[in-house]
């Protein structure tokens, strides 16, 4: 058991590094993009369905403050909505606008190719990435439960 926790250790130890790494590089494609790297990951997050600042803060492991900052930003941009949520009445669901996925498939567009590179020279498979994004959802939810 204890190489599980070991192993555990190690493996989070290696997201970090991989976050902080892709972090860095989607800094420099954000500003050469004309916006930041906060914008596009809360586009990013919110382009699969409407959130609350929230709960985009836990998916980015953000302080809602900061998501708050940027999340009205993006509305004052056109980029997101702001849509009343059914579930609570004060904590309002942040919607991707048809200008958000414009400018969210322009960042997309412009990483993939060295997204591409990287990954052809990392000699990882999708099906490698399927397994590991499973791996890591049975983990998170295991510790939000």
């Amino acid at each position: 058991m204890a190489d599980l926790v070991t192993d555990y250790r190690l493996l989070i130890a290696e997201v970090y590094e991989l976050a902080g790494l892709s972090r860095r590089i989607s800094e420099r494609e954000a500003a050469e993009n004309g916006t930041t790297v906060a914008r596009w990951h809360i586009l990013s997050v919110v382009s699969e369905e409407p959130l609350t600042v929230p709960a985009i803060g836990r998916r980015l492991g953000l302080v809602r403050q900061a998501v708050q900052r940027v999340a009205d930003d993006l509305v004052e941009a056109g980029q997101l909505r702001v849509e009343p949520n059914p579930a609570h009445r004060r904590s309002m669901l942040y919607a991707i606008t048809p200008e958000g996925v414009r400018v969210l498939e322009r960042l997309w567009a412009a990483s993939e190719p060295r997204r591409l590179d990287t990954l052809a020279g990392s000699g990882v498979t999708a099906e490698d990435l399927r397994h590991a994004r499973t791996t890591l959802r049975h983990l998170i939810d295991a510790l939000t439960h």
